[in-house]
């Protein structure tokens, strides 16, 4: 197997790069290389023409079906309801459109990170050059502040620390060497001797040579990623389009064996059973469902940008409401990325600074103030108005003074810094030599084990004794358990000195040094989380965690957080993406149930852990805020950005952006998508009740040669109906227990949870009612001669179909629990939304002159007291059957 960049000697890499250490690339080799690789950029596939996006936003059964509306409401004459719903499709072709070019951001946003300057040598001469000039083999410098410009093997390094936490996920930057690692399939984060394009030099120098530029660097891979993966449908678009096909089969169906039928059985001329077909298609076409689903969509939407949900494409509303799995990043999303004191060891005991403040004790313990004074003097942090700037490790230590002890800065005046010994990664300690009244002092910190093999002494309560074995024993078992909790820990020391060293040296400063303490720091988790992942368990979602973290640290915080249990096998529910590689795929998909944390994973372990859960039929939601998570968040059925913390890339990468990076917003979120898809059947179930009763009662008077309803009527019933009450039903509260409720999943669609059954026997309900007043007016006729007495008859079937589907608006709000009461009418626009539409329908027969435009008479008293009584008779009739499926089957 060939060696990995990180396990070849620099003399072999070299070598193999034809370059040099010392002179790098002569230009001529720059310049044939750039012609050979290209420039060190990204490059964004191919892009299709906004006439080409716009073509293909007609490629769907349901705006088939209603261009086909349109063409018979044309057909009909009735243009003004063809203008409608033309202008339905053209509209949501347009968002279409916007919503996939807001899109294609992501690349754009992956090229913006890229460096503008690259400091190199070639031929022997120190350059600066534009960071896409670089080619593989250059010779590159770096510093802290620098932002890397390629994928670099260190060649030379001097105190280097790195942070990549847009790339792997981890929080504390890395430090950097230069010698060989032999490791076989380390992850990113262990490639100690690599630097990777993007990521930030926050300490030390270095020197490096350029082993990938552009597409083929780590950042390159991911951008190629994110060009390769197809958008992933979400579940609302998967049913939108299987009630589509399913319609489209039925209208057909149902308008050829109309046609049959009449054309055998009556004695009818074929245009008049055409027209007759033609309402039927009509009465099948929810002409208004595309456009309330989105209007519900956009109005959930609002809902959830005021919770600070801030959603870039509409399915995602819904989308949410249906999630079985959150994974989730660690850093940044489920933690603060902020490294924070947590805890002090003071006189071999641990002092935990989230249950007291020891600051506030009635006796300060006088180690506690030396050691507070050691925190501030012996760091490098610079303080600006915009916050603190340094190493995390460092600022966080600042931090900790100014919380508890605000006057450390008298401290940092009356002892200045006159010397030091910088930090190396070898001795892992820092010094720094500072005056007092009796001469000097060295502040020593460091790794634990480093400073305990150096120290004479211990500070005990304020007095300075020899340290005894004891002593040591006792802080080792410290150190090792603090670290068993992913806590990082320093030790600190100090050391009088008569006078400061020429040029001191480690050997003679860092020896019989008196221990003060340790200190113990975590990048903690947000507050809010904990709350939040258990009412995500309780709502049936399981939250995972997937970061480029150590698996101690993973392990911790996701215990601390709840999505590890007591009652987890950590041996199975922790995993890294080294044994994730080793796993065959049929393992992995077996194994990946028990799993909750994935630590020292890459961007494409990520992928490849959320398709073997859309493998498992599960709807998975992805949050993240690194470059690294953009793949994740777009192959994920919903990609949930930060939107304070993350990168443009994972931002334009997402479905929805958290604006306040808060993952209790997350399930504030699920709880409106979940209320926005009941809402959705509940204007689906009114809409498809309303079009079979429709489909039936046309179909009837046809087998019954009675006169049918016009295509007029029927157009008119649904533009009445399909457009204020089913858009009134989109702003229904959400019932109680919708977070108690187990996830839907993939497998249910609009007509799951006994809605398809509603809308059978409620359509069916309510054409029999229209037959019976059709048959009643033609029994009790109030005119002579049997046209007037079938122009009554028909007018009275239209207006019972009319009002009938707006009353069994308020019995579609649930389907098992009763609507009799103050909770029908809490929705004060559903309320305006049904009176008016009752208003609208009636005026068709109470104006006169529109009489002829719609083939309706003039009803008196009796005969509007039928209609209304037939019409009413839904809500009596759906109560009933209702209050019989809770009592004998439970339902509800």
């Amino acid at each position: 197997m060939a060696k990995q960049p990180y396990q070849i000697d620099v003399t072999d890499l070299t070598s193999e790069l034809k370059t040099n250490v010392q002179t790098g690339l002569t230009e001529e080799q720059v310049q044939e290389r750039l012609a050979k690789d290209g420039p060190n950029a990204l490059v964004a596939k191919k892009k299709r023409s906004l006439f080409q996006k716009f073509v293909d936003q007609f490629k769907d059964l349901m705006i088939g079906i209603l261009l086909a509306a349109a063409l018979v409401a044309a057909f009909t004459g009735e243009t003004t309801d063809a203008a409608f719903i033309l202008a339905i499709v053209i509209i949501n072709a347009v968002f279409g459109v916007f919503q996939e070019s807001k899109a294609e951001g992501a690349i754009e946003a992956l090229k913006a990170l890229a460096t503008p300057k690259a400091r190199v040598v070639r031929a022997g001469r120190d350059q600066e050059v534009l960071a896409p000039d670089l080619v593989v083999g250059d010779l590159v410098y770096l510093e802290a502040g620098d932002v890397v410009p390629a994928d670099l093997r260190l060649v030379s390094v001097a105190n280097l620390q790195v942070e990549e936490s847009t790339l792997t996920g981890e929080s504390v930057p890395v430090e950097k060497t230069d010698a060989v690692l032999t490791g076989d399939n380390l992850p990113l984060g262990d490639q100690a001797n690599l630097a990777f394009m993007n990521a930030n030099v926050t300490y030390g120098k270095a020197t490096g040579i350029v082993i990938a530029t552009g597409m083929q660097t780590q950042v390159g891979q991911i951008a190629e990623s994110l060009q390769s993966t197809d958008e992933t449908k979400s579940p609302l678009q998967e049913n939108l389009a299987q009630l589509g096909r399913i319609l489209t089969y039925l209208i057909l169906a149902i308008a050829t064996l109309t046609f049959v039928v009449g054309y055998f059985t009556q004695d009818a001329k074929v245009i008049d059973l055409i027209l007759t077909s033609i309402s039927l298609a009509v009465a099948a076409i929810p002409e208004g469902l595309p456009a309330i689903v989105t209007v519900t969509l956009a109005l959930g939407t609002a809902r959830m940008a005021k919770k600070a949900a801030l959603v870039r494409k509409l399915p995602a509303v819904e989308t949410l409401g249906s999630t079985d799995i959150i994974g989730s990043d660690k850093t940044g999303t489920l933690t603060q990325n902020k490294m924070t004191v947590e805890k002090l060891v003071l006189d071999g005991e641990i002092v935990d600074l989230k249950a007291e403040n020891p600051f506030e004790a009635d006796q300060v313990n006088p180690d506690l103030l030396k050691l507070a004074d050691l925190l501030a003097l012996n760091n490098d942090t610079k303080e600006i108005d915009d916050g603190l700037v340094g190493d995390p490790t460092e600022t966080a230590l600042i931090a900790f003074n100014k919380k508890y002890r605000p006057a450390y800065k008298d401290t940092l005046a009356q002892m200045p810094r006159v010397s030091e010994i910088p930090f190396d990664s070898e001795r892992k300690l820092m010094t720094t030599i500072h005056p007092v009244a009796s001469g000097f002092e060295a502040t020593v910190k460091g790794a634990p084990d480093s400073i305990l093999a150096r120290v004479s002494q211990v500070l005990d309560h304020g007095e300075i004794r020899p340290v005894t074995e004891a002593d040591l024993a006792k802080y080792q078992d410290i150190n090792a358990q603090l670290a068993d909790q992913a806590l990082r820990v320093l030790a600190f020391a100090y050391k009088d000195l008569a006078a400061v060293p020429e040029n001191p040296q480690a050997d003679d400063v860092e020896k019989d040094l008196i221990l003060v303490g340790l200190i113990a720091m975590i990048d903690p988790e947000r507050p809010e989380v904990k709350g939040a992942v258990a009412e995500a368990k309780k709502a049936g979602i399981q939250p995972i965690m997937i970061t480029g973290d150590h698996p101690k640290t993973a392990a911790a915080i996701a215990g601390r957080l709840g999505i590890l249990t007591d009652e987890d096998d950590r041996t199975k529910a922790v995993m890294t993406g080294a044994e994730l590689d080793e796993m065959p795929e049929e393992d992995f998909q077996d194994r990946v149930k028990d799993v909750r944390v994935y630590a020292r994973v890459a961007p494409a372990h990520k992928v490849k852990i959320v398709q073997a859960w859309q493998g498992k039929g599960k709807v998975v939601a992805m949050t993240g805020d690194g470059v690294n998570d953009a793949p994740a968040l777009k192959t994920a059925d919903i990609g949930v950005a930060m939107g304070i913390t993350g990168t443009e890339v994972s931002k334009e990468a997402a479905d929805m952006v958290l604006a306040d990076d808060n993952f209790s917003t997350i399930v504030a979120a699920v709880k409106e998508g979940r209320k926005v898809f009941a809402n959705i059947q509940k204007a689906l179930q009114y809409l498809l009740a309303s079009n079979l009763a429709e489909v039936i009662a046309i179909f009837m008077m046809t087998l019954l040669g009675w006169e049918v309803l016009a295509p007029v009527m029927i157009l008119w019933i649904n533009l009445v109906t399909d457009t204020l009450p089913a858009i009134a039903l989109g702003l229904e509260p959400a019932q109680k227990g919708v977070m108690s409720q187990k996830p839907r999943g993939k497998t249910a669609n609009f007509l799951s949870g006994g809605v398809g059954p509603a809308i059978i026997w409620q359509g069916t309900m309510q054409a029999i009612l229209v037959l019976a007043v059709y048959g009643i007016a033609l029994a009790f006729p109030e005119h002579q001669g049997s046209e007037l007495i079938h122009g009554d008859a028909l007018t009275m079937a239209f207006m019972t179909l009319g009002l009938m589907q707006m009353f069994n608006a308020i019995n579609v709000k649930s389907v098992y629990q009763s609507e009799l009461g103050p909770q029908a009418f809490a929705n004060k626009f559903f309320n305006w939304a049904l009176v008016f539409s009752l208003f609208a329908m009636m005026a068709v027969v109470f104006i006169k002159p529109l009489n002829p435009i719609f083939h309706v008479t003039y009803l008196d008293s009796h005969q509007w007291l039928t209609v209304v009584l037939a019409a009413f008779s839904i809500i009596v009739i759906v109560e009933l059957v209702k209050w019989v499926q809770r009592q004998f089957f439970n339902k509800g």
